[in-house]
């Protein structure tokens, strides 16, 4: 049986930098120039197969991400959270959930949605405004998108000790990041967490900045440390290196699922764009910054092992980039092609059953759309 490791060794050096030169407590398996190294506390046994699995999804991940931008910038969609830079955090974190196990997302976990086998459309159909998230929770164990920020973490501990009093053994992974940190939810979350040992891990993706706010702004200690407070375990994993997130939330999943109660994972990566595509991150960073997480690039890493251990040859690298092209086509003509419901059906889906205030409420607007009848107006 897994035991999470109750202590991480050491302070952070430089805490509080965009990315500290030196950090001990940092969990690491691949280091940026694609070198292989182990961890005494998180050993994890991939096979090729698996390594180029890996490198196939953080390549479509960030391919399905560049398009919808571009379509956000065409007027396509009406907004798009771009996961530039966190792929391996997303796709890591998403390869380590067992098959009953549930995600809570934020409205950027792209490539957790994509492991989890949600089609991509369905999450445009949301960005596009034509519906509030068409895939099924409970069979893909992958909770609707959450706008309202950090709402999830609240919903995730509730469905936890619902898993816990049926006796299922299961668990369940919150995502959040840094800037939703700062928030009240989260600290409640994990005070209910704590106190029923709920089987839930508290994922944050520190991208270093909620929205234009730098971390250490918001938090004079690593983020991960705060988990002290709450009585159980945190753990900060590099999360540009896909294994070290795999090996780390693997862990805390399992451990969760054998009644050690919640784990915060703290992901340490860089979002690389901007927040929303209605940010301008031009006005609160430096290009140098940009360049030096470049160099720690998640899909260049990996590559760079593969090739490195003669596990992916030209062939196999053109068919992921192949691959990538379709599904960007695919997710094009898909997103073009999607048609706005009648303004009607926003009543459609309020409550389970009809009121006779929403009637009325839907009976006024009938009565005002009628007045636009010719016009041109649905």
């Amino acid at each position: 049986m897994p035991t999470l490791p109750r202590e991480v060794a050491g302070p952070v050096p430089g805490a509080g930098a965009p990315h500290p030169p030196r950090q001990p407590d940092l969990v690491q398996l691949l280091t940026p120039e694609g070198r292989r190294v182990e961890h005494p506390g998180y050993a994890i046994d991939v096979s090729p197969d698996e390594l180029r699995g890996l490198y196939r999804d953080l390549v479509l991940v960030r391919r399905w991400d560049t398009e919808a931008t571009a379509l956000q910038r065409q007027g396509e969609l009406g907004l798009w959270a771009s996961l530039l830079g966190q792929e391996a955090a997303q796709v890591g974190a998403g390869h380590a959930l067992a098959a009953g196990d549930m995600a809570f997302p934020t409205y950027r976990e792209h490539g957790v949605a994509w492991v989890r086998g949600v089609d991509p459309l369905h999450v445009m159909s949301l960005f596009r405004g034509v519906d509030n998230g068409g895939w099924d929770p409970v069979a893909t164990g992958f909770h609707l998108y959450t706008i309202v920020i950090p709402a999830q973490t609240l919903h995730a501990t509730g469905y936890a000790m619902g898993v816990q009093r049926d006796g299922a053994e299961s668990a369940v992974l919150a995502f959040f990041g840094d800037g939703a940190s700062s928030q009240g939810e989260v600290n409640e979350a994990m005070i209910w967490a704590a106190s029923f040992a709920a089987p839930v891990v508290f994922f944050c993706q520190n991208n270093q900045y909620a929205i234009s706010a730098p971390t250490e702004r918001q938090s004079r200690v690593p983020l991960y440390q705060r988990a002290a407070g709450f009585g159980f375990p945190g753990v900060r994993v590099d999360g540009n290196d896909v294994l070290a997130v795999l090996a780390v939330t693997r862990a805390a999943l399992a451990a969760a699922r054998e009644g050690q109660g919640p784990t915060l994972v703290e992901a340490f990566t860089y979002r690389m764009g901007a927040h929303t595509t209605s940010d301008d991150p031009t006005r609160y960073r430096l290009a140098d910054e940009l360049e030096e997480w470049a160099l720690r690039d998640p899909i260049v890493r990996l590559r760079l092992h593969l090739a490195e251990e003669g596990l992916a040859d030209e062939a196999f690298l053109a068919g992921v980039d192949a691959e990538a092209d379709d599904l960007a086509a695919r997710i094009r003509s898909g997103t073009i092609s999607m048609e706005p419901p009648p303004a009607v059906s926003m009543f459609d889906a309020v409550y389970a059953e009809q009121t006779a205030p929403l009637a009325a409420q839907r009976a006024e607007f009938e009565a005002y759309r009628s007045t636009f009848e010719g016009a041109g107006q649905e």
